[in-house]
């Protein structure tokens, strides 16, 4: 692991400042950068993204139509 010590304009630490205040359970400032560094290479193509997300649609309906609505009850009898 890398480690770097970094400066922040004012600005810049004003904002995580407030981030950080605002969050219900504390985060430490560390993890704060590493995910927006980890969002700002993916977003570029340099890290695979964390979440893809693939949605394939199926080539025929279910037939049913409250799925979106009864999924669990449909989930169940499964």
């Amino acid at each position: 692991m890398k480690r770097a010590t970094v400066t922040f304009p004012a600005e810049i630490e004003q904002a995580l400042d407030a981030y950080l205040k605002d969050q219900e359970v504390p985060l430490a400032l560390t993890a704060v950068v590493q995910a927006a560094l980890r969002d700002y290479l993916a977003g570029r193509g340099y890290l695979p993204s964390a979440h893809p997300l693939k949605i394939t649609p199926a080539k025929q309906g279910s037939g049913q139509h409250d799925i979106s609505i009864a999924h669990d009850q449909y989930l169940a009898e499964r």
